[in-house]
């Protein structure tokens, strides 16, 4: 999880940032409340850590902005990069044998 925090904060720090270039951190319901609140921005993706560890990925439905958190086990998020024109990818379905 180190790991992804570190390489999050890197890229806050690289990115034009919508929101603060510093990881803000709080419970995860305060963040996704904030994000949604001040951006209009809701989960589009998540993926789930190694230890635990819950990556969401959020933006606006036009994708104008975008934001990635990451929530500990015990609820406690950060905000690691931010910025702007989200876009979806099509999803390829997975070769079962790789």
């Amino acid at each position: 999880m180190w790991k992804i925090l570190a390489l999050g904060a890197g890229l806050a720090l690289a990115s034009t940032s919508v929101a603060m270039a510093q990881p803000q951190c709080d419970q995860r319901d305060s963040v996704l409340q904030v994000l949604q609140q001040k951006y209009k921005e809701q989960p589009v993706a998540l993926g789930v850590t190694h230890n635990g560890g819950l990556v969401e990925v959020l933006s606006t439905g036009n994708g104008t902005t975008w934001s990635i958190i990451v929530t500990t086990p015990q609820g406690m998020s950060c905000l690691v990069a931010a910025g702007e024109g989200w876009r979806a990818m099509e999803q390829v379905a997975l070769d079962p044998e790789a």
